[in-house]
C-alpha cells in the first residue's frame, strides 16, 4: 500500500516564550521540522503533508525548500482536528502515519520498524518506558498485553498515573478506517479538544488490533515544548553526532566539547580539538588539524592543513594543501594557497591568495565599500608585512613585498618592495595636556 505522512506542525509553543514558531527551533543547526520531514522522507512516501497553523506563513516561507505539501489548521482543537485537515488529500488505498514537528530526534530506522512490523490492515503505535512520565497520555493494555486505549494524563485516574509506558502520539493507520474514526471524534474531555488517541479506542471496539512498538531510545521520541528541554534534546543530538563521527575515524579530543551544526566529511588522520563548531557542509581533507576555539562554515579544507586556534572559517572559503591560518584569523570567501601562512589577527574577505604566501599579522582586506564588495588578488610567494591595509579591488605582484604599516589602494609590482606610509614627523615642544586640578 501507498503511504502518506502527516506532520502535524501547527502548535503554538507558548512554553517557548519566543516569537520564532516552535517548529523552526533548531537542533543541530537544522530545525525541528526539518529534522522530522527528512526522517519522513527516508520511508519514500507518496506524500508529505505539513499541518500548519501559528506561525504558518513564516514556517513555509522559512521551509519552502522542503518537499511537502503544506496544510493549514486555522483553529487549533486539537491532534484529531489537526489530521483531519490532511485527510481530504490522502487516498482510501493507502496508509497514514502520523508524525509531530516537534519530535526532531525520531529515526528512520524506528520508523521503518513500524511501517514494517505493522499489517497493512491494522493499527501500529510507537510507545516507550519513562522513568518520569509525567505529560504524556498512559497505555493501557488488557490481560493478553494488547494496547486497547490511551489515556491523557489530565484525564488519567491514580491509578493509570502510574503507569510507566506512555503513548509517543505517532501512529500508523489504515486511511479508510482513520478517516471514518477521525468523523466520530467528541471534545467531551477536559481540554475541549479533539483527540488523536481516541482513534485507538473506537479502533479497539471496532475489532482492530493495534500493534505497540516500543522505542529503546526515549530521547528519540521526546519533544520539546520548552528551552529547556530543547537544550535536552541539542546535548543528545550531539553526543550521538559526535559518536558517529568517531565510529568513521575523526579523532575528537573531547566529544562533549565538539558541535556540528551541519554535515561534516573528512579524511584520514583527522584531529579536532575543544569548542570546535562546525556550521554547513565542511569537508576537510587528510592530516588535518584544528585547534581549539574554531568555526567553521561551509569550507573546504585540504589536505596537511593547521586551523586554529580561535581561528573563523566563513563560507566559500578553500585552504590549500599544507596552509595554516593561525589565531584569531578569519577567511571569507577566500581561496588561500598552499604553504601559505597567516599566524595572527588577519582578516581575509572576497581574496585569491596564491602559494608560499606570508601574511603578517593585522592584514585587513578592505573588500566592502558599504554597497559592492571588491576582491583582492594575492600573488605567489607575496610577503605582506604587519598592519597592511589592502583596498579592493587591488593586485598584489609575485614575490612583492609590502612593507609593514602600508595602505595599498594600488596594484604593486612584482619582485619589488611597496610601502606606502605617510611621512613620520616629531613635533619639537610639544607636551601631553594635564588635567587641571580642581578648585576647592
Amino acid at each position: 500500500m501507498k503511504l502518506n505522512i502527516v506532520i502535524l506542525a501547527a502548535g503554538e509553543g507558548k512554553r517557548m516564550y519566543s516569537s520564532l514558531p516552535k517548529v523552526l527551533h533548531q537542533v543541530g543547526g537544522v530545525s525541528m521540522l526539518e529534522h522530522v520531514v527528512n526522517a519522513a522522507r527516508s520511508l519514500n512516501p507518496e506524500a508529505i503533508h505539513v499541518v500548519h497553523g501559528n506561525g504558518g506563513d513564516r514556517v513555509k516561507n522559512t521551509l519552502k525548500h522542503l518537499r511537502v505539501r503544506w496544510v493549514r489548521q486555522k483553529q487549533q482543537l486539537g491532534t484529531g482536528h489537526a489530521v483531519l485537515q490532511a485527510i481530504p488529500h490522502i487516498t482510501d488505498n493507502s496508509r497514514v502515519l502520523i508524525l509531530y514537528g516537534d519530535v526532531p530526534l525520531i529515526s528512520k530506522e524506528l520508523l521503518q520498524i513500524l511501517v514494517k512490523g505493522t499489517p497493512n490492515d491494522q493499527f501500529g503505535l510507537i510507545v516507550a518506558n519513562l522513568d518520569d512520565p509525567s505529560g504524556f497520555g498512559r497505555i493501557i493494555r488488557d490481560q493478553n498485553d494488547n494496547v486497547i486505549a490511551i489515556v491523557e494524563q489530565k484525564d488519567a485516574n491514580q491509578k493509570q498515573l502510574k503507569i510507566s509506558e506512555i503513548n509517543t502520539g505517532i501512529l500508523l493507520a489504515p486511511a479508510k478506517q482513520l478517516k471514518g474514526y477521525l468523523s466520530k471524534l467528541s471534545n467531551h474531555n477536559k481540554q475541549g479538544e479533539y483527540y488523536l488517541t481516541d482513534v485507538i479506542d473506537i479502533a479497539v471496539a471496532d475489532g482492530y488490533r493495534v500493534k505497540g512498538i516500543t522505542a529503546i531510545k526515549p530521547e528519540e521520541i521526546l519533544g520539546a515544548n520548552d528551552k529547556y528541554q530543547l537544550a535536552l534534546l541539542e546535548c543528545y543530538y550531539q553526543q550521538q553526532a559526535a559518536k558517529q563521527l568517531m565510529l568513521q575515524g575523526l579523532t575528537l579530543i573531547d566529544p562533549r566539547r565538539f558541535d556540528i551544526r551541519g554535515k561534516l566529511e573528512f579524511g584520514k588522520n583527522v584531529v579536532i580539538d575543544v569548542n570546535v563548531v562546525i556550521k554547513g557542509k565542511v569537508k576537510l581533507g587528510n592530516n588535518v588539524q584544528i585547534l581549539p576555539n574554531c568555526v567553521i562554515e561551509d569550507a573546504v579544507i585540504e589536505d596537511n592543513c593547521i586551523i586554529g586556534p580561535f581561528a573563523r572559517i566563513r563560507p566559500g572559503t578553500r585552504v590549500k594543501c599544507n596552509a595554516h591560518i593561525g589565531n584569531f584569523v578569519e577567511l571569507k570567501n577566500t581561496e588561500f594557497g598552499m604553504n601559505s601562512r597567516a599566524n595572527h589577527l588577519t582578516y581575509l574577505g572576497d581574496a585569491t591568495v596564491g602559494k608560499d604566501v606570508n601574511i603578517g599579522a593585522g592584514t585587513i582586506t578592505c573588500n566592502y565599500d558599504g554597497v559592492n564588495k571588491y576582491r583582492t588578488i594575492i600573488d605567489d610567494k607575496a610577503f605582506i608585512g604587519s598592519d597592511t591595509m589592502l583596498v579592493a579591488p587591488v593586485k598584489v605582484g609575485k614575490n612583492s613585498t609590502i612593507g609593514a604599516g602600508s595602505t595599498i589602494t594600488q596594484d604593486t609590482p612584482a619582485n619589488q618592495l611597496t610601502i606606502a606610509r605617510n611621512k613620520q614627523v616629531a613635533i619639537k615642544g610639544w607636551r601631553r595636556p594635564k588635567k587641571k586640578s580642581r578648585k576647592k
